[in-house]
């Protein structure tokens, strides 16, 4: 009999305590006495949140269709619970089993987003793992990292064992072969990380060594001991369709974020919009055959009973095939109840024509990235989009019944002007108007309601804005007032809506996104201090981040405000993430200049994806 790890009491007393208790339908019940690895999968925040991590669910299914290895999984405890698991020193514990986390052989965490690095550390701590790998012994799980954040591992470096570059479908059977092999043969924790360490995509930050220059910069970075290599390549799934996914996803008790079947359809991205690591590391772009896709919507829609079905993609409209695999969707799923989404879709009419089938238009809105408010700017960025496609499809879309659109900006990106950002409300503002001029008073579904949102911009590794200064809090809320101020004067201003981000959660991002190793101590400080969920607006506490600072001897000012050199030394730079340093130079100064890059399939720039051997970069080979 399954005994849950909190009584009666304590769930009674926390928010939906079915975060915590596990057991739902499609969950995996193994014997844990019957595997050779016991490996706790963790997304570090909430349970609603990490449930609808689609990565997540494919890793779980793999693992688990090993007899060998038992998944499972974690997530951080909200605050409530957080705080009743100190005070009565309840250990953190995987919601299948109930076992506590300190017991498995692996703990892997995904890291999806910089502000959740202060829930990484609770994860440790109330595992009772120390929060250093070097302060772990032989008892303790190996604690390994894996998703976007992975690709600057370095603030992150002095907790995780290992880091996993790249996607997880490749080379984890080998690393669980070499994990029972070391220890058949009795070895130790040190010994299983160095022969990690020589496996590819995988980062072991206990065998480098960084040195830092006077003025701050990284002066070095190598192995330090012989057979370590010197840079790690990114791993990544080529053959799509014989890649492992997901027969039967779990279905939560409670709604979470995602309450669907998702239903991937490519990986990659064509565009090449300039600010987009997602865009980058995921190159080159990869597509699943139609076929494929129908026989997993058929299996997932089946297995959960769910009534809606998301398609997953960076740009939806670049599959080759969707128009196919829409059509099918439509004519086997919709007349039985079951909804599709079509997120990350571009405005066209292909698109309309979809979405009036797919959606009941009186509850939908349309959405809109323009990204930047004038030309020049989506130019800088390559965002391939000019203001005349952005309102022909808002035109479109009001002859076909809808009245509400979204739109998403950044501030804050290289070269903006005040003309920049003044073109967002008058964007804006040409919007609303095309619907008051273009549909009749009759046949009007109320007023029109244009909703635009700005976050500010941020620089990732391996993009062409790496090397990009970034705007101080009070340069970014200058910015979203001039923008405000704007949408003021515009003539339909009751039909519009400004919001933004938060500008200070923003410079603390860049400075996660962009930190080195440094940058732990001021993680560690500011977790002790009690900085938690940082990502929740409602839990968010910038003075302790900012006190961290100061009690460390960091100036944030060094990794978000100052403009790097070409040739600086880059805390990720020994990852090979397929997009090599000379083409984000060029993509750099093409940016600087004005100039537009075209997509791939238009024309290949020479990325150095092409190496990978497959994908978009050999279509249409003979």
């Amino acid at each position: 009999m399954r005994k849950l790890a909190l009584s009666d009491e304590i769930l009674l007393s926390v928010q939906q305590p079915a975060r915590y208790i596990g057991n739902e339908m499609n969950a995996v019940l193994k014997d844990p006495d019957s595997v050779d690895i016991r490996f706790a999968m963790c997304f570090p925040d909430v349970y609603e949140i990490g449930m609808s991590h689609l990565g997540m669910q494919i890793l779980y299914a793999m693992f688990n269709k090993r007899k060998d290895v038992y998944c499972e999984r974690v997530f951080s405890p909200w605050t409530d619970l957080d705080r009743l698991m100190r005070e009565k020193r309840i250990g953190l514990f995987a919601l299948e089993s109930q076992d506590p986390i300190k017991d498995f052989d692996f703990l892997g965490i995904t890291i999806q987003y910089e502000m959740c690095y202060t829930n990484i550390l609770q994860i440790l701590d109330l595992s009772g793992i120390p929060l250093h790998a070097a302060d772990r012994d032989e008892n303790d799980p190996i604690v390994i990292g894996g998703g976007p954040c992975a690709y600057n591992p370095e603030p992150l470096a002095e907790f995780f064992d290992l880091f996993y570059i790249g996607e997880g479908e490749t080379q984890y059977d080998a690393l669980f072969e070499l994990y029972k092999e070391v220890r058949k043969k009795r070895g130790s924790r040190l010994e299983f990380l160095e022969a990690a360490a020589k496996l590819p995509g995988i980062y072991a930050p206990i065998f480098y060594d960084v040195t830092y220059q006077e003025d701050g910069t990284i002066a070095s970075f190598f192995p330090n001991r012989p057979g370590i290599p010197e840079r790690v390549t990114k791993e990544i799934v080529m053959d799509m369709d014989h890649s492992p996914y997901i027969e039967n996803p779990i279905v939560p008790y409670i709604k979470v974020t995602q309450d669907r079947v998702v239903l991937e359809i490519q990986r990659g991205c064509i565009r090449g919009c300039r600010f987009c690591q997602a865009g980058n590391v995921y190159r080159p772009a990869r597509e699943h055959s139609l076929e494929y896709l129908k026989e997993y919507a058929y299996k997932m829609l089946k297995s959960t009973g769910h009534e809606e079905i998301s398609l997953s993609s960076l740009s939806s409209s670049d599959y080759t095939y969707l128009k196919e695999l829409v059509t099918f969707l439509i004519d086997e799923f919709q007349g039985k109840g079951v909804n599709i989404s079509l997120p990350s879709l571009r405005i066209d009419a292909f698109s309309l024509d979809v979405m009036s089938k797919v959606q009941d238009v009186k509850k939908s809105s349309l959405t809109f990235a323009p990204e930047a408010g004038s030309q020049r700017l989506r130019d800088v960025i390559n965002k391939g989009l000019t203001e005349e496609v952005i309102l022909k499809g808002a035109s479109d879309a009001f002859h076909g019944g809808w009245n509400r659109v979204k739109l998403y900006f950044m501030l804050g990106l290289p070269t903006e002007t005040v003309e920049d950002m003044e073109g967002i409300p008058l964007l804006a503002e040409k919007i609303a108007a095309l619907y008051y001029d273009e549909i009749p008073k009759e046949q009007r579904n109320g007023k029109v309601q244009v909703v635009a949102s700005s976050s500010f911009f941020v620089p990732k590794p391996f993009t062409a804005f790496q090397w990009a200064s970034m705007c101080t809090k009070e340069e970014f809320l200058e910015r979203a007032y001039i923008v405000r101020n704007k949408f003021r004067e515009m003539k339909n201003f009751k039909s519009l809506k400004y919001n933004w981000h938060e500008a200070d959660l923003t410079v603390l991002e860049g400075v996660l996104a962009r930190g080195d190793r440094r940058v732990a101590g001021v993680v560690e400080e500011a977790y002790r201090k009690g900085a938690l969920y940082d990502s929740w607006s409602e839990t968010f506490k910038n003075e302790i981040w900012m006190n961290a600072f100061e009690t460390c001897g960091i100036n944030p000012d060094f990794y978000t405000v100052r403009e790097r050199t070409l040739d600086e030394i880059f805390p990720w730079d020994f990852i090979d993430a397929g997009v090599t340093k000379e083409f984000l130079i060029r993509e750099w100064k093409s940016a600087l200049n004005g100039a537009v890059t075209p997509n791939c399939r238009q024309k290949c720039s020479g990325c150095g994806a092409r190496g990978f051997g497959g994908g978009v970069c050999f279509e249409n080979q003979n």
